[in-house]
């Protein structure tokens, strides 16, 4: 069964998060009862550079785009149903998002929290998909909708390529603001949680789960959340994708509501497409998001994709102050090799009501190898 298949099964959701990518996984083993195991995986090496107005800082770090991780499937029918078990962990290498001026982090430093999936799911074949386990709360990925073919370099996560390095002032001074801090998506997250998935209808699919952070110690995090979710690659001359997801948590009794959404469509004939997504935070922030993309076949080895985005963003941090973020990228990929080679350009400028902040820019050049 193909990557892709497994992800409808899931959901319309993952399904759109696969529309742009290769259908790749490892070898499948299977059994003489129907049953298979088939692993995959990712690695996602790149070359940073971050200009923070004052200094220059280049390393070699894993891409928070999209990071390193392996995992595996295991599969069981039992009739016209499937019992399936997933495990993924990330690989926890040193990522884009977490180094800065003064650490340039660990190599690798895995801990529990890299736990990405260890989910029990029975998908049924008429009543949708139960899922119980760490794993994606309904309203993960609801922000990244994004049919360009460069999302692997550039994204709705702004803060992805640079997300650790601190803002310096006019003055010079290292400020304690992060840049992850104030280019926010509010996008879902992964959990210790119950999920459901219904059966796709026209496009659209509804999901809902509640969940805990049962991975960090005294995390005391409880999160409920239900998203709609719709994709369809076969809308005339287009491929359409979008979702919309409100997600509730309570923190140490701090509780907070988000509404995020996104949404993407490709003219197949011309390669060009159009993203937007956004979210708004009870509590204060919002943001919005357009991105604008162009593949072809410029190449015999694979599909060219280039893209250019816009982020603009108020109240992250503090009421009454302003996130803007320009990204330009380009992404070449190899078929044969399951290879996606990138490079990307992303600014950040921001300002609240008491200072007045230098702008940063950052350059990620590396590539994705799938297996």
């Amino acid at each position: 069964m193909s990557t892709k298949t497994i992800a409808a099964g899931s959901s319309a959701l993952a399904l759109t998060a696969l529309l742009a990518a290769p259908a790749l996984a490892g070898p499948t083993y299977t059994s003489d009862n129907g049953g298979s195991f088939r692993w995959y995986g990712q690695l996602n090496p790149t070359f940073q550079s971050y200009d923070d107005g004052a200094e220059d800082f280049s390393r070699l770090v894993d891409n928070g785009n999209s990071g390193s991780r392996l995992g595996f499937w295991v599969e069981q029918p039992f009739g016209e149903n499937t019992l399936k078990f997933r495990f993924e962990t990330s690989l926890s290498l040193r990522s884009s998002d977490g180094v800065n001026q003064n650490d340039q982090g660990d190599i690798t430093d895995w801990s529990r929290s890299d736990l990405r999936h260890v989910d029990l799911q029975w998908h049924t074949a008429r009543s949708g998909v139960f899922s119980i386990g760490q794993g994606s709360m309904a309203a993960d990925g609801a922000t990244g909708i994004d049919l360009s073919g460069t999302g692997v370099a550039a994204n709705s996560s702004v803060a992805d390529a640079a997300g650790g390095y601190f803002l310096r002032d006019v003055a010079g001074n290292l400020t304690g603001v992060e840049v992850g801090d104030v280019f926010a998506t509010y996008d879902g997250s992964r959990r210790g949680r119950i999920r459901y998935d219904s059966p796709s209808f026209a496009g659209f699919t509804v999901s809902a789960s509640y969940g805990e952070d049962i991975l960090t110690e005294n995390a005391d995090t409880e999160q409920y959340d239900i998203a709609l979710n719709y994709a369809n690659e076969d809308l005339g001359d287009f491929t359409v994708a979008g979702a919309l997801a409100v997600n509730w948590t309570d923190r140490s009794g701090a509780e907070r509501r988000d509404t995020i959404a996104s949404a993407a469509v490709l003219h197949e004939p011309t390669g060009l497409s159009l993203s937007v997504a956004g979210g708004d935070r009870d509590t204060g922030g919002n943001y919005g998001f357009v991105k604008l993309g162009y593949t072809a076949s410029l190449l015999p080895v694979g599909q060219t994709s280039f893209s250019v985005d816009y982020y603009d963003g108020s109240d992250m941090a503090s009421v009454g102050d302003t996130a803007e973020s320009f990204g330009i990228a380009a992404v070449q990929k190899f078929d044969k090799q399951n290879l996606e080679a990138y490079v990307a350009y992303r600014e950040y400028s921001y300002d609240d009501t008491a200072t007045t902040y230098q702008d940063g820019q950052a350059i990620l050049a590396g590539a994705r190898w799938k297996f």
